[in-house]
């Protein structure tokens, strides 16, 4: 039951990260976003913290620090993706 739980809320996240930072993607790529993400959070939330307990149980933390990784991983994706356009 806790992986489907994981799904949709790696689906939230995720879709919340991308609308945040101007990206349209699609359930299955939300759901990817938001699990990568909240990788991504729990590391960085260790470095920050010294605790990597946030990955593993549900809290808010834990979905603050997902929906923080999640939005880097977007913006990589985004400076990725979307090549830069200058003006002359």
């Amino acid at each position: 039951m806790s992986i489907i739980v994981a799904i949709i809320l790696g689906g939230l996240v995720g879709y919340i990260a991308s609308k945040l930072m101007g990206r349209e993607e699609g359930i299955v790529m939300s759901i990817i976003i938001g699990i990568v993400g909240s990788f991504i959070g729990s590391l960085i939330s260790g470095v920050l913290t010294g605790s990597d307990k946030s990955f593993l149980a549900f809290s808010w933390m834990g979905l603050f620090w997902s929906l923080v990784g999640s939005v880097i991983l977007v913006a990589i994706m985004n400076a990725v993706s979307h090549p830069r356009r200058t003006t002359v």
